[in-house]
């Protein structure tokens, strides 16, 4: 059963409620393999004003659980690609029926062919499972598929019988008509076939991953006769369907703080979930999910010789959606939890105008990074219990754990000394360097590229509000015009870019004019340059004393 625990509910109440058809989900069977509360979050293509229940009750004759109550005026949004739309398409297709020798039944977008006995003749893929719907840009919306799998079609024709003079020779019969084979091809390989049926489940299993255009063929034979003359006909029909084979691999790397703390950054190409680390710590990324039909099959066509008609289809398959979020990548526990240390991948524009209409979901609508590499800072990191989940269900990624993927944190050792200094600056010489090798930790124009993100190193020193970067030598100089304590702090750079990686140093400097001779000197100059007004003043008016009558000075 779907964890309510991991859902999360997007309310949009908008448009006007709708009768049964296009816009209403249908009514869950006893049959579909869902509960009623799970079968209620799979229908985000209908409309969602909400509908409140006695109302409903007086509309419909009937009540309704709460999920059913909530979904009538919401979308749901999953954390991680839920199982119910598999499972909803796997009954519901128990539902499909094709016609009989006179009809046939497809979709509004099959493709038909006709040949000369045998008409209206398609197969359509009707689903494919585990798999989930992208929506990266507004033009890129891939089929991500797992590898091992199954795909569900339906495959439908009617027979034609021979004509004469514009006239249906009445004397023709069909005397035979079968589907006989059904096959699954990657490119020119058969990887699944199966004996003639109007509903074929294929399973397949598919070595590599990575872009596939897969093509499902149905042979169709068809005999008729008169008595006298019989006329046979063979017509192959297919369908393309491009995917992405959805096959992952980890390489974690990890490190270790000088406080203990464990650092695990993992990178993947393609769209993926997130990593747990144990029962109770996960991380994911920028990554939500939501269930919606297909809308190609809410109706199908029932076509004869003369007619052809549009039903409402039993059945409706149904698919998981992955979307970039506004939540954005998240780490759990919220409080005592991993801490998300750095998200990047490519910055992508907006998909949200390609999730159709009616979803209410909080997808970005301005452009995100794809999180394909996530880092995190945890207390505690058992590397056997790690698990990286991708966003098909089911699909996990092997862990492909090397001592060589295990980064290490070196000393730093940062000094400050003032070696020169006037009346009115200092020179400052800040010097950074590794406590371990006595190597010079170079942060300006450093060629050193970070083999997890191809990044430059990053890293810098602050003194007085200024960043400063040392040279080759491991050396910065600064000159500082206020008289005081200047502390120097090193930032390094994240251990994803540092390699080795640099733990966080401090070191300071007083300056004053006073802490030399040349100061004292100088001052002693500037008390007597500022003296002389006021001596000579002072001689003066002793001076004209001496002129007053009995004047003295004693």
């Amino acid at each position: 059963m779907t964890s309510w625990s991991n859902l999360s509910v997007a309310l949009c109440l908008i448009s006007l409620l709708v009768s049964v058809g296009s816009a209403t989900p249908p009514t869950p069977s006893d049959d579909n393999g869902l509960t009623e509360n799970e079968s209620a979050t799979l229908w985000s293509h209908d409309h969602d004003t909400y509908v409140n229940e006695s109302t409903y009750q007086t509309a419909h004759n009937r009540s309704r659980v709460p999920m059913q109550q909530l979904a009538n005026g919401t979308d749901f949004a999953f954390t991680r690609p839920p199982r119910t739309a598999a499972t909803w398409t796997q009954n519901d297709f128990e539902e499909l029926e094709a016609g009989d020798e006179k009809t046939s039944v497809a979709p509004s977008h099959a493709a038909l062919t006709d040949g000369v006995l045998i008409r209206d003749a398609h197969v359509t893929v009707f689903a494919m499972h585990p798999s989930t719907r992208g929506h990266l840009t507004a033009t890129e919306t891939p089929l991500y598929v797992a590898p091992s799998g199954s795909l569900r079609a339906l495959i439908d024709y009617r027979v034609q019988l021979p004509t004469a003079n514009n006239s249906t020779d009445t004397d023709w019969s069909v005397t035979s008509h079968s589907i006989e084979e059904v096959r699954l091809r990657d490119d020119e390989t058969t990887i699944a076939q199966s004996a003639g049926t109007h509903t074929p489940v294929l399973g397949y299993e598919l070595e590599t991953g990575g872009p596939a255009t897969l093509t499902v063929e149905a042979d169709i034979a068809v005999a008729v006769g008169n008595g006298i003359t019989s006329n046979t006909e063979t017509l192959t029909v297919s369908e393309t369907i491009d995917v992405v084979v959805y096959d992952l691999t980890a390489y974690p790397h990890y490190t270790t703080y000088p406080n203990g703390d464990t650092g695990v950054a993992i990178f993947q190409s393609l769209p993926w979930h997130g990593y747990t680390l144990g029962e109770n710590a996960s991380v994911r990324g920028v990554w939500r999910f939501y269930t919606a039909r297909d809308r190609r099959w809410d109706t199908l066509s029932v076509s004869t010789a003369t007619d052809a008609e549009t039903i409402e289809s039993p059945s409706l398959p149904v698919y998981v959606h992955a979307y970039p979020s506004r939540i954005g990548p998240r780490a759990e526990p919220l409080r005592d939890g991993p801490e998300l240390l750095d998200v990047w991948g490519i910055e992508r524009d907006s998909p949200n105008e390609t999730l159709g209409e009616n979803v209410a979901v909080e997808v970005v609508d301005e452009p995100y990074t794809t999180s394909y590499g996530v880092a995190i800072r945890a207390t505690a990191v058992d590397r056997d219990d790690l698990t990286v989940s991708g966003i098909v269900h089911g699909v996990n990624a092997t862990v492909v754990d090397t001592d060589e993927t295990t980064r290490l944190f070196n000393e730093s050792n940062l000094s400050v000394t003032v070696i020169s200094q006037t009346t009115s600056e200092a020179t400052l010489r800040i010097e950074l360097r590794d406590n371990e090798t006595d190597r010079p930790i170079v942060l300006a124009d450093n060629p050193r590229l970070d083999p997890l993100r191809e990044e430059r190193r990053t890293g810098y020193i602050t003194v007085a509000g200024e960043r400063v970067e040392t040279n080759s030598t491991g050396v910065a100089l600064l000159t500082v015009s206020q008289p005081g304590i200047y502390t120097a702090r090193y930032h390094p750079g994240s251990w994803l870019s540092t390699d080795p990686a640099y733990t966080p140093a401090s070191a300071s400097a007083r300056w004053h004019p006073l802490s030399s001779i040349d100061g004292w000197v100088a001052l002693a100059v500037e008390v007597l340059w500022m003296s002389i007004p006021f001596l000579v003043t002072l001689y003066a008016g002793r001076r004209v004393l001496t002129f007053l009558p009995g004047g003295r000075i004693d």
